[in-house]
């Protein structure tokens, strides 16, 4: 049995998401922020003030890896946590001024990765493969 890794579908997204990964932290890195932060920072600018289970569910992530995340981001002055008003085990996360003041370049960031990405793409082909992704990943999550 052969295995082509050109023509493996894991193989390649593995790459192309490290590919992604390196393009936004060089332009996020100049912010403050790292982009093993950045899922949680989008869902806290979507939604501020929630659980770590709120946003471990919403970024299907394991608990260990939010509390290390959201552990250095309250290190680098990203987040602070509150007592929950009616869970005495829960803290609810808000964002600081740093983070909400960042937030726009963060997303010129990431627009301007993903740009780049598919720069050579159609308008119709961007929106196709991202309907692609999202159906692996709607898939692989069954």
């Amino acid at each position: 049995m052969t295995f082509d890794h050109m023509t493996s579908a894991g193989y390649l997204v593995h790459h192309m998401a490290r590919l992604f990964f390196e393009g936004l932290r060089k332009r996020i890195e100049p912010l403050g922020i790292v982009p093993g932060q950045f899922p949680a920072l989008l869902a806290l600018w979507q939604q501020d003030g929630q659980t770590q289970s709120e946003l471990v569910e919403k970024l299907d992530v394991e608990q260990a890896t939010m509390a290390n995340t959201l552990n250095r981001m309250e290190r680098d002055g990203l987040i602070i946590r509150c007592k929950h008003p009616e869970d005495g085990r829960a803290k609810i996360i808000y964002l600081t001024p740093k983070a909400k003041a960042i937030r726009d370049d963060a997303y010129t960031a990431a627009t301007e990765v993903n740009d780049h990405a598919l720069a050579d793409f159609s308008n119709e082909e961007r929106s196709q493969f991202i309907e692609f992704m999202q159906r692996t990943i709607m898939t692989l999550r069954k």
